[in-house]
This record gives structure tokens, C-alpha cells and sequence, in this order.
């Protein structure tokens, strides 16, 4: 099985940060530029904590939003958003290390961004919101570019986040075109708007443009430039360069064409034969820097031409005050993109080729997979989306894993053993029942060939490994299948400790609880050595149960805070495999008699639970049972039953989970019945799903086409939340849920 250099993984991290600071440092105020001075002092006075600046390309957004920020009294933070940004956590991470200047708190929480499904909205989104609104004097937070984010995920979380902005200060956003969110924040008239029509360049903003471009004009041929580009600032400034290259107001007009024609008249065609080569050929990086455009040129003197076109104010960006990394303006991009189609678009795979090439080398693979898939080296990206699943599952970014699957395409998914394997964990980890049913069924039936001995029985560890996770066929081929994954994972392998915690797992439900113990402590062991920080969390929780259960609490103290510790050092709050180290921290604090760390971490580990389902049923059931043993010593007998429930409907699904299902029966015994009707009832996962969803002002039909689920079923489901948080409303249901844990920290 492929796996990332460690060293790679942490040159690649000190990039990632590299190119992160170049995206949260504030824009320098362009000097010569049309003041919106009257456009920023109304946006200012009206105390509206979202400014929505939406225009087309050119309009000159970016260029007021660094104005703003220079003549701005209150404390600035600056992100650029762009196309890596298009996933929540990402957009998370961006939002809460721009925010670090402005907030202590924000800075402290960017690390804790990440989370898959409804616990990136539910969890991480809110906690963000509460901490910038916990910033200790008002500010401005400049959100450049913020339709380069546009999946839903992305704009839900961006909504939460709004919410926390605190009064005195405001969030500005700059985009390309309306943000859908925007309607609904009208209602409540804290969203102040600037539309191009406060955009359009009037006649003594022309006149600044003109003389910046050294070009004297009359006031009638100025008015007429105005009225031929109808006040489009990009419009008039090509507009100037074209009069001073001698052409005649009244010949030019602001259509596409006349925008092409100077784009290439002024930015291309005075240049060098290489400097034009140059600039088309790199248009398809969205940032560059020296040694990169080297590399994807064959070349050594690419920081110079960089410098040079800067020089020559050849729509570049510098985006480091070091000038390394430099970005071309977006229309004059788009531009030169179509001139490199239209020229040699035989050249653009080569191209991407070597961008994806050099990035790899780099130690920034996540790059260079979208440069393989832009090359149509879907092979090659395959492979390196093999190497980087699980790390950047584990980093929260899980939506960007589903994404490079569905670029990849099935057909190289299945060819390829790691791919498969990767997909169908991944599914099993994030509770996809049947997507993880699926891919494992696909799984089973490949017929793949292999170079050598070992990468086949590396493939049939794997799928025993799989087999033994989903328990479809009880303890005892549970035990045979992870018995094969412990006997052919060497030492050295990243999947011992998960084979070992299989087999653990498999004298558990065998009842060899001394056996159990020892698989259990050495997977713990293997999986510190090799990073593994899920199987730390599951062993050191199962063991913590063990230690509990035998009367040692010492022991199980010591277990469940070491589980604790690596889900918190790993972000993992809100991943499946977190809740049963929460449930049985629960039980452990309520040993110790802190009915108040009892809470806390009953809160968490119903929130764990979502995605814990029948695919991987014996840490579903067993995290269940300890959350209702939890809640039957709290004295919380309603809510115990209710996880007897859950736990009936698993056990409907997977019946043959051996001692488990007696401990169910034991536990049920224990609690006894009890027919009085209660309302005082936990939220079910299906309603702990939809529950982040009610601070957005998503409405109900939207909602469903979220989760994939009718309007009915999401009103019902929402009724039954108000009834069960004793609430009326979204905003007193939300502050509810937040008092109980259930969204946020």
C-alpha cells in the first residue's frame, strides 16, 4: 500500500503555510488609483455587519477593498479565497487564520477547522462564529474573491460564520456574483449591498484613470469614454492605454472584442517574443512563483520575468511581500488562457503535466493532483490520491477526497487495489451505509493482477481487514478475517495497529477478554509509532471499558484521558471513531463523581455518533451502550431507553455481533421497563443530522435537498427537535442546542 513520506508530508505542510500567509496578507492600496472614498463611508455608516460587493470581473472590487483597508480605524484582517478553497474546511481553516490578528481565540481554533458532514456545520462553523464574535474591539474581515467558494458546504458554513460577527464590526465580501445567502439576510437588514451600479466610474473617476495613464483628454471625448464603457473601470483604463496609443475615442467600444484586442494590444503585443510566450504559457497556474514557472518552462530566469512584468504593471499581483508568489489579474488570466487555446492548446497537458510534476516534487501533492486531473493523468493522480486518502480524511478535509474519487472515475478507481481500498474505508469511516456496502461488494468481487507475491497478499489483507469491520457474517470470521490481517501486516505496515484492533475487537465479541487486552494494548502501540490516531482512540477506548468494567478505574482513567488526548490533539471531535472514547470518558467522569465532565462528554459522544452505523456495528453498538449506561447512572432513564432503541435497530441489521448482543440484553435487564410516556427524549442521529441546518436560514425544501430527504420528513424531524429543546423557534432551539453541546465546542 502507498503511503506519504512524513518528511514530504511536512515540507508540504510549510508550503501549504506559505501560500495560506500569501492569501490572509492585506492587499497594499494601488497607488494612482479611483478612490470609492463616498461608497466606503456609506458601507461604513451603516453599521451592516455583511457588505456584499458583487460585480463582474473589473470592476475594480479588489482595489477598493484594499482601499478600505488602508484608510479603515478599526482592526483589518484580509482572505483571498480561490478554487482550493471550495471545501469547508478549507474555507474554515482560511477564515479562522485571517482572523488570528483580530481574535486570540480565532487563532487558537484554527486547527480544529476540520470535521466531515454535518460536524463541520454543526461544530466547527460555530465555533468559529463565537470566536471572532469574542474579538476584543471591532474590526473588518476583507473576504476577496468569495464565489471561488460555491458549493453548498462552503456557503452554509460562510452563513453560520456571519452570524457571529459581532455589532461594530463588519465582514465584507467581494464576489463575482450574488451569494445565494444574501436574499436571506436581508430579512434581517444587517446586510448593507454595493452593485456595480456604485461601481461605475464616473467622470472625474475617468479623469484619475486618464491622467494615471498619462493621457490628456477633453471633457467631451471623456464623456463619451465614460458612456461607451458605461463606467466599467477596467473598460476606461484600456480605454486610456488605447487613446495614448493614438486610437480615436469614438472608434472604440466596451465589448468583449475591444477588451480582447487591448488586452493583447497592451499586455501582450509590446512585449518580447519569450515574455508573451511566457505569460500564456504560466496562465495556467493560478499562482506562480519563480522556481515553479521554471520548472513547467524548462528555463532559470523565470523570477526575473516575473519581476519584469511586475515592473511593467502587466496586470500581476504580488502576493508575498518577498514578491516570490505572484498571481495574474482574473480577466487578464482568462485572456491569456484563450490566446494559449487558441495558439497551441496541445501545449496546456504538457503544461499541467509538468506544474502537477513540479508541485509533487514540492511535497505539495494535493496540488498536483489537480494538475494530473487537469492533464487527464488520471493514472498518475490515482495514485497520489491513494498515498494522501487517509491523511487528509484525518485532517478533516473530507469532502476533498469524495471530490478526487469522482474526478478519478470508477473505471480507475477499480482498477487500481489502494484506490479501492482507500474509497471503501472511507466510506465505512464516514457511516456511508450504502456507498460502504457498495464499494465493498466491488471489493470483494475484483480479480486484479499483481506484480509480486506480497502486493497480493497486501490486497487480500485488506479485503479481510474490510471484511472484519463490517461483521456481516459474525464473530467467528470476524476473528479468522483479522486474524489474516495481523498474520500479513509486517511491522512496519500503517495497517497493523487497525488489523490489531480488529482482533481485539474479535476476542471482545468472543468473549476472550485476556486475548482481547493484548491485541488491544499492542495496537495502541503500533498505531503511536506509525501515527495511526484512530486506532489510538478506538484501542485506548476499548481498553478503558475493559478497566471500567473490571473495577479499576485507575486504569481506566489513565486509558479513556489518552483516548481523549489523541482525539483532541487530531481534531477528531465529531469523527465516528471518537464516540466511543467519549462515551466511556462519560462513564468514567461519572465514577469520579464530576457530573458536570459527565455532561460534556455525553453531549460529545451523541454528536459522535451520527455516523456510526451498521457498517462498522460493533463500534456502533458498543459506543451506544456506554452512552446509555452514561445516561442510566446520570438517572436519565428516558434517555437510555432511546439508545436501546438505536441500538434494536442495529441489532436488526447486524444480529450475529456474539457477546455484544448479550451485553445489550444484560444492560436492558438491568434498566428494566418502563411505559410511562416521556417528551424529554436525546435527538436521534437522523435529527442530530439536521440540527446545524437551523442556524442557516436555510428554509425547509432547501434543507431536504441537503440531506437528501423530503420537505415532510425535514418539518417533522424539525418539530421534534423544538419539542424534545422545549423550543419554538430556530434561534431558541440553536442557543438551546449550544447550551447542551450539542452545536459548537
Amino acid at each position: 500500500m502507498l503511503d506519504w513520506d512524513l518528511g514530504a508530508a511536512a515540507s508540504e505542510r510549510s508550503l501549504s503555510h506559505h501560500l495560506l500567509a500569501t492569501k490572509t496578507s492585506v492587499r497594499p492600496r494601488r497607488a494612482g488609483a479611483v478612490s470609492r472614498r463616498a461608497v466606503i463611508d456609506r458601507a461604513c455608516a451603516s453599521r451592516a455587519r455583511v457588505v456584499a460587493l458583487t460585480s463582474p470581473a473589473g470592476y475594480g472590487k479588489s482595489t477598493m477593498l484594499a482601499e478600505w483597508a488602508a484608510v479603515e480605524n478599526r482592526a483589518v484582517a484580509w482572505a483571498t479565497v480561490d478554487e482550493f478553497d471550495d471545501d469547508p474546511v478549507a474555507l474554515l481553516t482560511l477564515l479562522a487564520t485571517a482572523c488570528g490578528d483580530i481574535s486570540p481565540r480565532a487563532r487558537e481554533v484554527s486547527a480544529s477547522m476540520g470535521g466531515m458532514g454535518a460536524g463541520v456545520l454543526g461544530r466547527s462553523a460555530p465555533m468559529l462564529a463565537a470566536a471572532i464574535g469574542q474579538a476584543p474591539a471591532p474590526f473588518v474581515l476583507f473576504v476577496d474573491d468569495i464565489h471561488a467558494a460555491s458549493s453548498d458546504a462552503c456557503r452554509d458554513v460562510l452563513e453560520v460564520v456571519l452570524g457571529g460577527v459581532p455589532a461594530g464590526s463588519q465582514v465584507v465580501l467581494a464576489s463575482r456574483h450574488e451569494q445565494p445567502y444574501l436574499a436571506r439576510l436581508r430579512v434581517d437588514g444587517t446586510t448593507f449591498e454595493i452593485t456595480p451600479l456604485d461601481l461605475r466610474i464616473d467622470h472625474a473617476g475617468a479623469r484619475t484613470i486618464f491622467r494615471g495613464a498619462s493621457v490628456s483628454i477633453s471633457d467631451d471625448a471623456l464623456a463619451l469614454a465614460v458612456d461607451r464603457c458605461e463606467g466599467w473601470a477596467t473598460g476606461l483604463y484600456l480605454c486610456a492605454l488605447a487613446t495614448r496609443g493614438g486610437s480615436d475615442i469614438g472608434e472604440i467600444t466596451g465589448g468583449e472584442r475591444f477588451v480582447s484586442d487591448y488586452l493583447y494590444g497592451e499586455g501582450v503585443a509590446g512585449l518580447s517574443t519569450g515574455l508573451q510566450e511566457f505569460l500564456c504559457r504560466t496562465a495556467v497556474l493560478d499562482q506562480m512563483s519563480g522556481p515553479l514557472c521554471d520548472a513547467m518552462l524548462d528555463r532559470d530566469d523565470s523570477h526575473a520575468f516575473l519581476r519584469e512584468l511586475e515592473s511593467r504593471n502587466v496586470f500581476i499581483v504580488a502576493l508575498d511581500g518577498q514578491r516570490r508568489w505572484f498571481r495574474y489579474h482574473a480577466l487578464f488570466r482568462e485572456f491569456l488562457l484563450g490566446e494559449l487555446t487558441r495558439r497551441d492548446s496541445a501545449s496546456l497537458t504538457e503544461l499541467h503535466h509538468r506544474a502537477a510534476k513540479w508541485y509533487e516534487q514540492d511535497s505539495s501533492p494535493d496540488r498536483a493532483i489537480e494538475h494530473y486531473l487537469a492533464a487527464g493523468e488520471r493514472t498518475r493522480a490515482g495514485e497520489l490520491v491513494a498515498a494522501l486518502a487517509i491523511q487528509t480524511y484525518q485532517s478533516g478535509r473530507v469532502d476533498v477526497v469524495d471530490r478526487w474519487l469522482a474526478q478519478l472515475g470508477a473505471p480507475i478507481v477499480e482498477s487500481s487495489a489502494d484506490l479501492m481500498v482507500y474509497a471503501t474505508w472511507t466510506a465505512i469511516l464516514r457511516g456511508q451505509s450504502p456507498e460502504a456496502e457498495k464499494r465493498s461488494a466491488t471489493l470483494g468481487r475484483a480479480r486484479l493482477e499483481f506484480d509480486t507475491h506480497e502486493e497480493s497478499v497486501a490486497f487480500e489483507s485488506s479485503r479481510a481487514m474490510i471484511r472484519a469491520a463490517l461483521c456481516e457474517n459474525g464473530p467467528e470470521r470476524l476473528l479468522a478475517d483479522a486474524r489474516y490481517g495481523v498474520a500479513n501486516e509486517p511491522e512496519w505496515s500503517p495497517w497493523r495497529s487497525v488489523a490489531l484492533h480488529l482482533l481485539g475487537s474479535a476476542f471482545l465479541l468472543t468473549g476472550d477478554t485476556e486475548r482481547a487486552q493484548r491485541a488491544l494494548t499492542a495496537s495502541t502501540a503500533t498505531a503511536v509509532r506509525a501515527g495511526n490516531h484512530d486506532s489510538v482512540v478506538l484501542s485506548e477506548a476499548d481498553l478503558a471499558i475493559l478497566a471500567l468494567d473490571s473495577g479499576s478505574v485507575e486504569a481506566a482513567v489513565r486509558h479513556s484521558q489518552a483516548a481523549v488526548m489523541a482525539i483532541e490533539e487530531n481534531h477528531l471531535d465529531g469523527y465516528p471513531t471518537a464516540a466511543l472514547a467519549l462515551a466511556v470518558s462519560a462513564r468514567v467522569a461519572l465514577r469520579q463523581g464530576d457530573t458536570a465532565e459527565t455532561s460534556r462528554f455525553l453531549a460529545r459522544a451523541m454528536r459522535a455518533r451520527i455516523h456510526c452505523t451498521h457498517v462498522l456495528p460493533f463500534l456502533a453498538i458498543r459506543s451506544r451502550l456506554q452512552i446509555a449506561k452514561a445516561f442510566a447512572g446520570s438517572g436519565d432513564a428516558a434517555s437510555a431507553r432511546q439508545l436501546l432503541k438505536e441500538l434494536d435497530d442495529l441489532l436488526l441489521r447486524r444480529p450475529h455481533v456474539g457477546t455484544l448482543a448479550d451485553h445489550v440484553a444484560e444492560f436492558r435487564m438491568v434498566l428494566g421497563e418502563d411505559t410511562t410516556p416521556t417528551l424529554d427524549l436525546p435527538l436521534t442521529p437522523a435529527e442530530m443530522r439536521l440540527l446545524p441546518y437551523l442556524q442557516t436560514h436555510l428554509m425547509l425544501a432547501e434543507i431536504g435537498k441537503r440531506l437528501f430527504i423530503s420537505r415532510n420528513t425535514v418539518s417533522t424531524q424539525v418539530k421534534s427537535i423544538y419539542r424534545k429543546l422545549d423550543t419554538t423557534t430556530r434561534s431558541a432551539a440553536v442557543e438551546r442546542a449550544i447550551e447542551l453541546g450539542l452545536l459548537g465546542e
